[in-house]
């Protein structure tokens, strides 16, 4: 092999490999997990502004969603109506799927990471005379995650979880526009299984949080549905 096409081989050999890291990359985020950047305050104190997550995409192939995930899911149709849906054309979305999926572009405006209380044929109400969440009549302690000082809710509500659907609630209850906020809406401020994108398992940056976002306990207590 001459010199020239040594050096010819060696120059492709770099973009080559970029190629199929970048390549391997996408193939993870897409079908594995994925990052995710904290948009804003409703899940603080557990997820902060700015934090970098890992969102397993696997998990619900394995088992189904449980009280107590926190979740991203996409909210297009169920907190943001189509009509108020970002336009993209294929190049600029095709831009934003490459980003977002590396981790260097920030999420839509349509997603969203909120904790599950509810999933289907749950019934959820607020408040008892303590101020608390029930499911399924059993009342939640939230100690071990919900915001300090947060009141567990200042709006009353009782609903059952249709089936296919999750009730969802960011930590931060004083400032999350979650499914509370949407019972006026055509979905009842129900979120479908089908748009969740996945679990939040772990925080992986700035490195003084990096760890795992837990289950609580207190989910554990929570019965099946009546009936099941």
């Amino acid at each position: 092999m001459s010199r020239r096409e040594s050096k010819g081989q060696s120059w492709w050999d770099i973009p080559v490999t970029i190629a199929i890291a970048i390549g391997a990359v996408l193939l993870l985020t897409t079908f594995v997990a994925k990052p995710f950047s904290i948009p804003s305050g409703s899940m603080e104190d557990t997820l902060q502004i700015g934090d970098r997550i890992l969102v397993n995409r696997l998990v619900y192939h394995t088992r189904p969603i449980e009280r107590g995930d926190v979740v991203v899911f996409d909210g297009a149709d169920s907190f943001v109506p189509m009509s108020e849906v970002p336009q993209r054309n294929p190049l600029s979305a095709a831009v934003a799927w490459v980003g977002q999926s590396l981790g260097l572009m920030a999420p839509d405006s349509t997603d969203f990471v909120k904790r599950v209380i509810g999933v289907g044929g749950d019934r959820v109400t607020c408040c008892t005379v303590g101020g608390d969440l029930t499911v399924n009549g059993v009342e939640l302690d939230e100690s071990a995650y919900l915001y300090p000082g947060d009141a567990p809710s200042t709006q009353d509500f009782d609903v059952v979880v249709p089936e296919g659907m999750l009730w969802v609630m960011g930590d931060h209850r004083s400032n999350s526009a979650d499914s509370r906020a949407h019972m006026g809406d055509p979905g009842g401020g129900f979120v479908p299984e089908s748009k969740v994108v996945g679990r939040a398992m772990n925080v992986l940056w700035p490195l003084g949080r990096i760890g795992a976002v837990d289950i609580p306990a207190s989910f554990a207590d929570v019965p099946p549905p009546a009936g099941r």
